[in-house]
């Protein structure tokens, strides 16, 4: 079958929706082993300035062509970085410093539940008994996992630090994704997203600022350079682009179907490239998760 009738086939959204997270789960490798090297929020930064110098030269001109639409569009497109590149991308490095991959991913599978939350409240999507249940039962696999199922870590509130971290990043992909859908722009896709990764790299700006004078130097040496680059195209352009694309041709929410698949990749992940254990408590609140989401997004016909 040729390439053009792969994609306009019906079933290319679907693909996308497999292959996609193959990519955006090698950010958790990025978690754990870069900041190894390099500090977290300077990571962050380098990367997503990494995205907008690599796609500038094909994109940027489209922006200037179209000032009037970039003056109009600012504070969106401003935002949607800050959401997407700036929390998404700084959040799940600071969590890689104290928590596992497994985990990372598993929280991380949330994401829809709070774009369904976002959905009824700021766009007055309806609430159903199936949602309610979906939404619990979901919110339970997180703590779950939190608290490694130990109910006494939940009662006392002892917690992973990097886990609640990535309840922040999962709250702020759902934010990027809902309002990515929602907001329409007159740029292509891949302008659009060189504008964001420039907004996104802005965003974090003074924080990497901060974090260089008082917590962490970065160090410009080869492993920089690889993390780095590994980040801006892995995780950052590919599976970026695959994730616009799929909520074009599919919606936000069903696009979050994506993050099912991204917990079962990051387990594989941890399992190969930092020995990690899968755990029962793993195993049940992975389950629960993936029901409750399949409930919460249940569409009844």
């Amino acid at each position: 079958m040729k390439p053009s009738a792969i994609r306009n086939s019906s079933y290319f959204p679907y693909i996308l929706l497999f292959v996609q997270p193959i990519f955006m789960a090698t950010n958790l490798i990025i978690a754990r082993g870069g900041v190894e090297h390099v500090p977290p929020i300077s990571l962050a930064f380098w990367r997503w300035l990494s995205v907008f110098l690599l796609l500038a030269p094909f994109f940027l001109k489209k922006v200037f062509e179209n000032w009037q639409v970039m003056r109009k569009e600012f504070l969106k497109n401003f935002f949607l970085g800050a959401m997407g590149c700036g929390i998404c991308g700084a959040f799940p490095f600071i969590a890689g410093i104290s928590t596992t991959v497994t985990n990372m991913g598993i929280i991380y599978t949330s994401s829809p539940i709070f774009i369904i939350l976002l959905s009824i409240f700021l766009f007055k999507d309806k609430i159903s008994f199936s949602r309610t249940v979906g939404l619990i039962t979901s919110i339970l696999g997180v703590l779950i996992i939190i608290c490694k199922g130990n109910i006494s870590l939940l009662i006392n509130f002892k917690f992973t630090t990097g886990d609640l971290w990535m309840i922040g990043a999962a709250m702020g992909w759902a934010v990027y994704s809902i309002f990515l859908i929602n907001w329409k722009s007159k740029f292509d896709i891949m302008t659009r997203f060189t504008l964001i990764s420039f907004f996104g790299a802005l965003s974090l700006l003074p924080f990497y600022m901060i974090e260089e004078v008082y917590f962490s130097k970065t160090y410009f040496n080869e492993y920089f350079i690889f993390w780095v680059m590994f980040g801006a195209i892995s995780p950052g352009i590919i599976a970026f682009t695959l994730y616009t694309k799929v909520q074009k041709f599919v919606g936000a929410s069903l696009a979050g179907f994506t993050l099912y698949l991204y917990a079962v990749y990051s387990a594989f992940y941890g399992i190969i490239f930092f020995s990690e254990e899968l755990l029962s408590y793993h195993l049940i609140g992975a389950l629960l998760v993936f029901v409750g989401v399949y409930l919460a997004r249940k569409v009844k016909r």
